[in-house]
């Protein structure tokens, strides 16, 4: 194997890879990446096992043919470190000699050989379903802050990906919750495509955030019984899919809370920021009084002090108390697109539904909590 490759082209793949390898791995073959070179083309491939990355570069100058597998994060370290736009020659010595020089640096990897490199074998047969990036990343971006870290029901561990249909229009709808708070946003899809109901595990929700963030390319998804995939120009993404029934949501959503407060965004995340500062650890809750035309926010802290503010807001109802977990209402106030925020109260110990009136297909239900 030997070829020649521009230093920024490749280190944008292998930074993508990063977030796929498992650094500390009790297989070696799993910390590599693999590369390889056929057809005048560059195949990268990386894993963990549950997900794999593979890119595809063509921009690249081929003498010889060949595959190799190599640090990720070696050669992303050293690649990082070259200056930019140099360019870069590839020539495998032996089954486990890499050699890499550049105009003033030469480099020998260390590689293992591709046969030890998993095999994976992906058939999706159904239809695909092509979303346009910044929708799909803005549907990611409103649920995946209510993914939960709760081993023990392993099923909320990711987004619930799924198929709704409102009057006779369909929708991609995404679910994410904790028990505690939950994220729904919807895109409206072409009708009659469809995707298997799945839950995407977490660490894929995340790195595919990551990777459209780099590209203005269509997303085309496939689902097989157990694997998603992602593909975005020469990029793709395979994952497993977690295997578990997730709950019921829709029993959770209220759909009678007519207390209203409505609230300037901006205004009340700075607010709950500034009160919320007299918190150590700032998990503290964050208590809100509200009236007629403001809301007090306060934060009790029995180590550190106390912090409150009163900021303009409408409300259509009484006075009204009721305490929230401060970090999980920043979460979800940063995802409203629209300069107001909407909160539906029932009463200070129901759950409370959040709308966005520039977003009407996303929602979001936080439960309050006692101090």
């Amino acid at each position: 194997m030997q070829f020649s490759i521009k230093r920024d082209i490749l280190l944008r793949s292998l930074n993508l890879v990063q977030g796929v390898i498992e650094k500390k791995n009790t297989l070696p073959i799993l910390s590599n990446v693999l590369l390889e070179v056929k057809e005048n083309k560059l195949l990268i491939i990386g894993t963990d096992l549950d997900l794999v990355f593979y890119d595809e570069i063509r921009d690249i100058e081929v003498i010889k043919e060949g595959s190799t597998t190599t640090s990720a994060t070696i050669l992303y370290d050293i690649l990082r470190k070259i200056e930019a736009n140099s360019k870069i020659n590839f020539d495998l010595k032996s089954e486990n000699k890499l050699s890499l020089k550049t105009e003033n640096a030469n480099f020998n990897l260390l590689c293992l050989p591709t046969d030890n490199f998993p095999n994976f074998s992906d058939n999706f047969e159904n239809d695909p379903l092509t979303i346009d990036k910044s929708k799909l990343l803005s549907l990611l971006n409103k649920t995946k802050i209510s993914i939960s870290n709760d081993d023990t029901r392993h099923y909320l561990n990711g987004i619930f990906l799924h198929m709704t249909e409102v009057q006779n229009r369909s929708y991609l709808t995404a679910v994410a919750t904790d028990s505690h708070r939950l994220s729904s946003s919807s895109i409206e899809v072409e009708k009659g495509k469809n995707i298997s109901s799945l839950i995407i595990p977490k660490k894929t929700v995340f790195q595919l955030c990551t990777l459209l963030q780099e590209t203005n390319d269509k997303v085309v998804i496939q689902t097989s019984e157990t694997k998603i995939q992602f593909k975005i120009g020469n990029t793709k993404l395979v994952s497993k899919v977690i295997d578990g029934k997730f709950p019921d949501y829709t029993k959770v959503v209220p759909t009678n809370n007519n207390k209203s407060l409505i609230v300037s965004s901006k205004d009340f995340i700075n607010s709950i920021e500034r009160v919320i500062t007299v918190s150590i650890d700032r998990k503290e809750g964050v208590k809100l009084v509200i009236n007629k035309d403001n809301v007090k926010l306060s934060v009790n802290s029995t180590n550190s002090g106390e912090g409150n503010e009163i900021i303009k807001a409408n409300f259509n109802s009484e006075e009204l108390t009721v305490s929230f977990n401060s970090k999980y209402l920043i979460d979800i106030s940063s995802e409203i697109e629209d300069k107001n925020l909407k909160l539906n109260f029932k009463d200070s110990v129901s759950p409370v539904l959040i709308e966005d009136n520039l977003d009407k297909n996303s929602y979001f239900v936080i439960m309050p909590m006692k101090i």
